[in-house]
């Protein structure tokens, strides 16, 4: 992620050392959308849109968080 508002030259995270399992600030990747919709200008919670009469979330279902540590 480069501009809009992102933190440069950060690496965020980290893995055990076969880069297999997380070993530090898991990020989910309903929080990566939060975080680039948020980045965007755009409100996660309030962008809805009709599928199959159902009003949808581009998060999902659960709670979603904007990830602080990728925000400039």
């Amino acid at each position: 992620m480069a501009g809009g508002g992102a933190k440069p030259g950060v690496a965020y995270g980290q893995t055990d050392d076969f880069s297999y399992n997380i070993a530090r600030d898991p990020v989910h990747v309903r929080d990566f959308n939060a975080t680039i919709l948020h980045l965007l200008g755009i409100d996660h919670q309030r962008l809805t849109f009709k599928f199959q009469g159902l009003e949808q979330k581009l998060t999902g279902v659960e709670e979603a968080h904007v990830i602080a540590g990728l925000v400039a």
